[in-house]
């Protein structure tokens, strides 16, 4: 049985969940693997959730399952959660950020890139070069879309662009349910990127602020940190998946460099 001293001050305690890296499906940031350190993060009734977050966005379904999870763990048991921005919260990351109350950031983090992109290659001309026949067989007309093996077809690329425009959509209602009026009225959904104090002002973020002391002018010099952050699986700490590991690494350098970073 526990014992409750009436002359000692409950200190409060925020929960930390690092987000780092890119978020996909099987490695980095995804929804299978964050639950348990949410559910955790949420489950031990601490007076705020904090997100730390450095991420150059990536797949946008775990992007959005992601944020649902934070949007519903803190609604179920009333938390606020704030999320403070590293080097960069863009595209997907940013969307991980909105799911937070209020949005904190460096005077040099990036936040935006609210876009959406779909990128490949044309090989059709150098395998035709060497003399290299593609055979393709279908049964569907659109089942072969985009084939970088065969030359590109109109058709395909308006395809393409009707669903890269239905999950723009998705992204662009998202962060406006989120930031509402916070947000300059102008078009900020054209996939550029803000620096620090841009930002702010156009509504994308709150302010400028570090987790420790922001934290602590909220709930005061004695709150407590409980930090939350993904483990590698027993085969990459044992240098067993190597091959996965530095292709999902070189994957996660490029989508970083593409911010400067």
């Amino acid at each position: 049985m526990k014992f409750k001293n009436p002359f000692r001050r409950d200190r409060k305690t925020v929960s930390v969940v690092r987000l780092n890296g890119m978020i996909a499906t099987g490695r980095g940031l995804n929804d299978a693997g964050l639950a348990p350190l949410l559910e955790k993060a949420f489950a031990k009734k601490p007076s705020a959730v904090a997100l730390v977050i450095n991420s150059p966005g990536g797949s946008p379904v775990q992007s959005s399952l992601i944020g649902a999870r934070i949007r519903r763990l803190a609604d179920e048991s009333n938390t606020p959660v704030y999320a403070f921005i590293e080097d960069v919260a863009a595209s997907g990351g940013y969307w991980l950020a909105v799911s937070a109350d209020e949005i904190y950031l460096d005077a040099s983090s990036v936040v935006g890139s609210i876009g959406v992109v779909s990128a490949g290659f044309g090989l059709d001309q150098l395998i035709n070069k060497h003399g290299i026949e593609r055979r393709v067989h279908t049964a569907g007309t659109s089942k072969s879309m985009l084939d970088p093996f065969q030359p590109q077809k109109d058709e395909d690329v308006v395809r393409l662009k009707g669903l890269l425009d239905g999950i723009h959509q998705t992204f662009k209602d998202h962060i406006t349910e989120r930031r509402g009026l916070k947000l300059v009225d102008r078009d900020l959904f054209t996939g550029e990127i803000w620096v620090g104090q841009k930002g702010i002002d156009d509504g994308l973020a709150d302010g400028i602020g570090h987790l420790v002391p922001t934290l602590k002018n909220k709930f005061g010099d004695k709150v407590r940190f409980r930090v939350y952050g993904q483990k590698k699986s027993i085969l990459s700490r044992f240098g067993m998946n190597m091959l996965g590991d530095l292709t999902h690494s070189i994957e996660e350098r490029a989508a970083f460099a593409r911010f400067g970073m």
